[in-house]
């Protein structure tokens, strides 16, 4: 899709009792731009991701863990992840973020 797409993240959230709820906002075959809500508590375990990708902050408050070392999760804040880096995100309380995965 060559279309621009306007949307806001804001309006998107969704929370979900004791869960976590993502939903797609563009894919093609270079990007992929997922938007979370996770509920006050909520974790995504330690994981790897085979591409790069990068965590924005939209509202919130939490850790955001790469390679090991514990960051604060606060609106603002920007996370770049090289492929294959360990890493994991926890919520404080709410927490928004956009995830942009770069496909290679």
């Amino acid at each position: 899709m060559d279309a621009p797409i306007v949307t806001d993240l804001h309006e998107m959230v969704e929370v979900a009792d004791q869960g976590i709820v993502s939903k797609t906002v563009v894919e093609n075959e270079h990007h992929k731009l997922v938007h979370f809500t996770f509920a006050a508590g909520q974790e995504l375990s330690e994981h790897t991701a085979s591409v790069p990708a990068a965590i924005e902050v939209i509202e919130g408050k939490g850790r955001v863990i790469l390679g090991g070392v514990t960051h604060e999760a606060v609106p603002g804040k920007l996370f770049y992840m090289p492929a294959e880096l360990k890493h994991a995100v926890r919520a404080d309380e709410q927490l928004v973020i956009l995830l942009t995965m770069f496909k290679t």
